[in-house]
């Protein structure tokens, strides 16, 4: 397995390109005439088209080491965006999203895969640093997002299959997928350098099952992420797997307010959320941290470009911040104090579609997840999913929708709704929490004093580590239904095993396993992460969670 081990000191820092407010500065008018972003029309753009020159020359002002290009399928202006962007010295990182929403698509599925001869021509560039694909697990589980001529997952055709069958018919297809891009680069004369695929999530599923097929793993942190239980699941998946961790502070959310905004849901996320989100994703000790999109962050006039008060947030981060916070770890250090175990389901609360196979419905074991969740962030995530696509959310971007047609934007003002509060806090506090999938082996899941296994399925490897935990002084709670039929009777119910606990539940709120996990879920007010000898711990910096404040502790 081969292990990412980033320089210590800061993760690449990147810029993801325009949607709505001007062309694309090399594709012109083709990237007019697509949509570009998912809300299902295309958006004039709102301001003049810069030339490329100075493009590049505000990415590099605003302190971005790559540039994230969602490659336009017509590829017009893709040689000279290539060579700009490597003659300012910085990467390329290309996605897949404008295809995805355009098409074409991949042979049976809802994927535009970024043509052979484009990546061996960013190969050649020897800039190119990876392929992100955009929200792989949402158009596998969703695939009438986009493409409506038919049912057609973004991995491949599931419905029939057990919901193992379906996992491993998706992981089998990102597999063949890592192998061909690495066969295609490997034609060219920078053949030593590898293009990984990055697996960029929105829901806080499918992390494991992508990682485990050769991806690295990338979540998006605002978006509508419950942010502890996002960003611990993709640090467990990257550990587990030995993968780079890329995060995205995306600017796209629920929410509305008196800032900029060029769009309903654009950003929906205030200034001061977006400046605790840059340091929260920081300090994950990410390899590459982008943000999605340049857009929010400056305007393009006749005079040139302005920066917003997102701007101004992002050249602090990149200017300020990070310079006088240099990182002493990386995500791979992360060591837990409580590992979940759960079988990757591909269910972030839809219970239903799992892994894109419509006759698969999420059963009361593949939901155990979210209970867990639930428990150990003191009933401040919710017991019925993992993100804000669940019941029980009205987003007020809705509302902005509703009143306000595409030709009044840009809002140099933006939407204070007179209706609707604001829905998207960072603050969801547990206690230095990793999750792992149904295959971790003892090796891999560390010494954890509390250990939580549920959902649809546990491997032998995975029930053999357990086991061992709990003889070596663990508390172990295990979903009754996991216990494999040769189980020893004396795990077959709760009590002492070795020198700890071992504790067995048909329903992980009940008030015996919460009076097990009590001692071990840390302070109430206080989101932990630890990497190595180093303690991030995450506060509320205002009563409802929108902003945040740190203390990074030594603990040798």
């Amino acid at each position: 397995m081969k292990v990412h081990k980033p320089k210590l000191g800061r993760p690449k820092l990147g810029i993801q390109g325009p949607v709505v407010a001007w062309q694309d500065p090399w594709a012109g008018e083709a990237s007019e005439r697509i949509m570009r972003t998912g809300t299902g029309s295309v958006c004039p753009s709102q301001d003049p088209k810069p030339e490329p020159g100075s493009f590049v020359h505000a990415l590099r002002g605003l302190g971005a080491d790559f540039y994230v290009h969602h490659v336009i399928p017509e590829m017009k202006g893709y040689s000279e965006l290539l060579a700009d962007i490597a003659n300012a010295g910085m990467d390329i990182c290309l996605g897949n999203e404008y295809g995805n929403i355009n098409g074409p698509w991949a042979e049976g599925t809802n994927r535009y895969d970024v043509p052979d001869e484009a990546v061996i021509q960013a190969a050649r560039s020897g800039r190119c640093i990876g392929l992100l694909y955009d929200e792989p697990e949402h158009l596998q589980i969703n695939a009438g997002q986009y493409r409506h001529d038919g049912w057609f997952p973004h991995w491949g055709a599931t419905d029939g299959l057990s919901l193992a069958a379906s996992r491993d018919k998706v992981r089998q297809a990102a597999e063949a997928r890592v192998r061909h891009v690495r066969r295609v680069a490997e034609q060219t004369e920078a053949a030593g350098k590898a293009i990984p695929l990055v697996s960029e999530h929105v829901f806080p599923t499918m992390f494991h099952t992508f990682a485990r097929a050769g991806m690295d793993v990338c979540p998006k942190i605002m978006k509508e992420s419950f942010q502890s239980l996002q960003l611990s699941t993709a640090l467990g998946a990257a550990k587990q797997y030995g993968r780079a961790l890329w995060i995205c502070a995306d600017l796209w959310g629920p929410d509305t307010g008196a800032w900029f905004t060029r769009f309903h849901g654009f950003p929906g996320h205030s200034p001061q959320e977006f400046a605790s989100a840059l340091r929260m994703g920081y300090l994950m000790g990410p390899t590459h941290l982008f943000a999605e999109n340049i857009d929010v962050l400056l305007r393009h006039t006749p005079a040139g470009f302005e920066a917003t008060e997102f701007g101004e947030v992002w050249k602090e981060f990149t200017g300020k911040f990070v310079p006088e916070h240099p990182l002493g770890w990386s995500h791979l250090e992360a060591d837990p104090d409580i590992a979940v175990i759960h079988s990757d389901d591909g269910n972030y609360g839809q219970n239903e579609r799992l892994f894109g196979n419509r006759e698969l419905a999420g059963e009361e074991h593949s939901s155990s997840v979210f209970h867990i969740w639930h428990l150990l962030s003191r009933g401040t995530i919710p017991a019925h999913g993992g993100c804000m696509h669940i019941p029980g959310f009205e987003f007020p971007r809705h509302e902005l929708k509703r009143e306000v047609p595409y030709e009044k934007y840009p809002l140099e003002q933006g939407y204070v709704s007179g209706r609707s509060r604001p829905v998207h806090p960072l603050f969801y506090p547990v206690g230095n929490v990793l999750a792992f999938d149904e295959q971790v082996r003892a090796d891999q899941l560390g010494k954890p004093k509390l250990v939580l296994a549920g959902g649809s399925s546990l491997s032998l490897d995975a029930w053999k580590a357990i086991v061992q935990r709990a003889e070596d002084g663990g508390t172990v709670i295990v979903a009754r239904w996991l216990l494999p039929e040769d189980c020893p009777g004396y795990l077959r119910s709760s009590g002492k095993v070795g020198l700890g606990q071992w504790i067995v539940t048909d329903d992980f709120l009940e008030a015996g396993v919460k009076e097990a996990a009590a001692p071990f879920l840390g302070e109430e007010r206080r989101w932990t992460q630890r990497f190595g000898n180093t303690e991030v711990r995450i506060y509320s910096a205002d009563r409802e969670g929108f902003t945040l404040d740190f203390e990074i502790v030594d603990i040798k």
